[in-house]
């Protein structure tokens, strides 16, 4: 149990270091996105492990990957700037 718990937060760290490396333009704060990705993945590794009971570590990981990588996409910023297609509005008056 103590090694799952040990894995999964090893691969959130590395997906959230992966997220850091290829998007650190649109993510926040490196220290708040490396604590998102462990957060996720162990928060993903208890879920899976509730739901389907000790099936093993493999299962595990893979609830862990999945939370893990969906946290750390709440995360992400637009690329670019916002396009209104609307006209601003009018004062009444």
């Amino acid at each position: 149990m103590l090694l799952d718990a040990l894995g999964s937060a090893a691969l959130g760290l590395v997906l959230a270091a992966v997220a850091v490396r290829r998007l650190a333009h649109r993510l926040p704060a490196v220290s708040l996105v490396l604590a998102t990705g462990v957060a996720g993945a162990l928060f993903g590794a208890f879920v899976t492990h509730s739901a389907l009971g000790p099936g093993g570590p493999s299962l595990d990981l893979i609830g862990a990957a999945v939370v893990s990588a969906a946290s750390l996409s709440l995360l992400l910023r637009p690329a670019g700037r916002l396009r209104r297609g609307s006209a601003p509005a009018q004062p009444i008056g």
